[in-house]
């Protein structure tokens, strides 16, 4: 029980760390208004090394984070990052953490969809019908740059993983 505290604490920790960083100090480093996708990365590292379980409540409480301070509506941006953390789970048995290309190319991927369902829920919605415009000015530079910030990102998250496992495992 203890265990699962102390993992809670430095997930909630972690999900603080990743919305500070995409919302407050990397608009000091934002490439033609661009941030990289921190709370993505972060989602879904949780559902490939954890599981469905800590996909889904890692991307509901880092959605809800993002509902509460930018969400025009309540609900919309946690349960994208809820899916997102959900599918990835699936992923969770074809996770090794020596391998860091499959998991880059599934934040790639996971930061692909997750656009185009921004721009499904806030845009396309509206009649406004411009996806090859929003695809080469938004969808494809946050993804080259939340790609090559979660190259870095990524394996933070995979030590400190691989710490809070080390520490049940001595534990237990």
């Amino acid at each position: 029980m203890k265990q699962m505290m102390i993992r809670i604490i430095v997930y909630a920790c972690i999900i603080i760390g990743s919305f500070t960083l995409q919302t407050s100090v990397f608009h000091f480093f934002s490439l033609a208004n661009i941030t990289p996708n921190f709370m993505l990365i972060t989602v879904v590292a949780a559902g490939m090394m954890r599981g469905r379980k800590a996909g889904i409540a890692v991307g509901f409480f880092s959605g809800l984070l993002l509902d509460i301070f930018f969400g025009e509506f309540l609900g919309v941006y946690a349960f994208i990052y809820m899916m997102i953390g959900f599918i990835n789970g699936f992923f969770n048995h074809m996770f090794y953490a020596e391998e860091a290309v499959f998991p880059i190319a599934m934040v790639a991927a996971n930061d692909l969809v997750y656009g185009i369902v921004i721009y499904f829920f806030f845009y396309l919605m509206r009649s406004k019908w411009n996806f090859f415009i929003y695809f080469k000015s938004v969808i494809l530079p946050e993804l080259v740059y939340t790609l090559l910030a979660g190259l870095v990102f990524y394996f933070i998250l995979l030590w400190a993983d691989s710490k809070l496992t080390t520490l049940e495992k001595r534990s237990a």
